[in-house]
């Protein structure tokens, strides 16, 4: 009796899925989630940890399609995947754009396997990925190198916010102003800014001295800071 049931279960599963081709898009699936991943770690800009962000690919890559590859060929299964859907809330914190689109091509990547496409799901990640890594190479000139970026903090009794800004950008290259505060005598002053060299930050240092004996720069090394 149970050998009759299991031979019909088999029967209806190898009906509904092909085996061989559930395989093929298992492969493509975690190939494909993997040069994603490896994208996102060498080329994101999210300021969160990537790599632990990436971790999270796979699982969810997979697990999508093995729910398309299941739901697929029953309306009814998709229905209860519907009511079931609806009653649990996911919840993350999704601290950056750029994650969300991740997020995004990964699950495409399971839902297109999922539905047996796995020419296309291949076609379509390696253009959008082409795509974005030639956007990144032609806006380049417009962001630092990650090794450049730093955060310049400055606390001066000097309440000219141009002087300040002109003694920084007189000797950086590129300077961007992210925050100021009002103090009851002076500002509280932060930029981005990226140096050369050590001998531009010692000239900042002595600029501002020469300035105001009252000031206090704090200067942090930011390699992963988004400009």
């Amino acid at each position: 009796m149970e050998e009759s049931l299991f031979e019909q279960y088999l029967d209806q599963f190898t009906n509904t899925v092909d085996l061989t081709s559930f395989v093929v898009n298992l492969i493509v699936a975690t190939i494909l989630t993997i040069i994603i991943q490896y994208y996102y770690l060498h080329f994101g800009s999210a300021t969160s940890n990537r790599k632990k962000f990436a971790s999270i690919f796979l699982p969810l890559a997979l697990g999508t399609m093995l729910i398309i590859t299941i739901i697929q060929s029953s309306v009814a299964l998709s229905l209860g995947l519907v009511g079931a859907l609806s009653i649990v809330r996911f919840r993350a914190a999704i601290k950056d754009p750029e994650e969300l689109t991740f997020l995004f091509l990964v699950i495409g990547v399971g839902l297109a396997t999922g539905a047996n496409k796995p020419i296309l799901a291949s076609v379509a990640i390696f253009l959008i990925l082409l795509l974005l890594w030639l956007a990144k190479f032609i806006y380049r000139r417009d962001s630092f190198k990650m090794e450049d970026k730093m955060y310049i903090n400055i606390r001066t009794d000097i309440d000219d916010l141009q002087i300040v800004a002109d003694t920084i950008s007189g000797i950086l290259p590129h300077v961007e102003l992210k925050r100021m505060d009002t103090l009851d005598a002076g500002m509280d002053v932060s930029f981005i800014c990226k140096a050369e060299n050590i001998a531009q930050l010692e000239r900042i240092r002595k600029a501002f001295r020469n300035l105001s004996e009252d000031t206090q720069i704090s200067i942090i090394d930011q390699p992963n800071l988004v400009i």
